[in-house]
């Protein structure tokens, strides 16, 4: 190694002591002294350097092979992970579908239910309001019966009262003192009719009123029970609807 050293330092001499050529900034030196030092160089440079220069050589084929490989490697590992997406994604759609069919069916499902139930709430309220309505005209008809019946009985008991005072004042007419008791007899038994009728009445109003409040609270308890139909409807579908969410 220290050859090589030797023979560039010779060298440079040579360049150094070389003839310059004019007008340039070449020199003449003595060609055979030259190639002589760059072989004693050749010969002097030790084995090992071209051991590294095929080291280097070596190295850079295995990168290039490292790199190659590791495109190949990328380019699978790309492919590959497309494969896997598109599939995650096809899974994807596939379970995407299968909760769509699974909500359209079960909004299908709860939309018959409520629909069988408000078909049957409806012929529910149409049966109780035919009911309501049958009950309504039997009452109502029993209790004009019932106020034209006493109507007529107290009118009779009017008009029979009222006879019998006519039949008393005719018959006492005459006698001053029989007249004024018979008349104030006559007004008594008149009031009283009217008082009888009055009453009776007064017990027919209160009749027919008893029964439309009872006919009123049977309506009120088919609305409360329309309105929880109709909440329990609802509720039904609110929940329906969470589920398909």
């Amino acid at each position: 190694m220290y050859r090589v050293f030797e023979a560039l330092d010779e060298l440079g001499a040579i360049v150094e002591e070389a003839r310059g050529v004019p007008m340039t900034a070449g020199c003449v030196v003595p060609r055979g002294d030259v190639l002589e030092l760059i072989d004693d160089i050749k010969d002097a440079i030790p084995g090992e350097l071209d051991d590294a220069q095929d080291v280097l050589d070596a190295r850079d084929s295995l990168l290039r092979e490292a790199k190659e490989h590791s495109e190949s490697t990328v380019s699978t590992a790309n492919a590959e992970a497309d494969s896997m997406v598109n599939h995650a994604r096809a899974e994807a759609d596939r379970l995407l579908a299968d909760a769509k069919s699974q909500a359209d069916r079960m909004v299908a499902e709860a939309r018959q239910h409520s629909e069988r139930m408000v078909g049957e709430a409806r012929e529910e309220a149409n049966r109780i309001a035919a009911t309501a309505k049958r009950e309504y005209e039997a009452t109502t008809g029993r209790a004009k019966s019932e106020a034209d019946r006493l109507i007529e009985n107290g009118n009779l008991t009017y008009e029979k009262a009222v006879q019998e005072g006519i039949k008393e004042q005719q018959r006492l007419v005459s006698q001053t003192e029989i007249v004024a008791t018979a008349t104030g007899e006559a007004t008594r038994l008149i009031d009283s009719a009217h008082a009888e009728a009055d009453r009776l009445r007064g017990e027919c109003d209160i009749y027919v009123d008893s029964k439309l409040a009872e006919f009123e609270d049977f309506l009120n308890g088919t609305l409360r029970s329309v309105g929880r139909g109709r909440h329990q409807l609802r509720t039904a579908a609110g929940t329906h609807d969470y589920a398909a969410r």
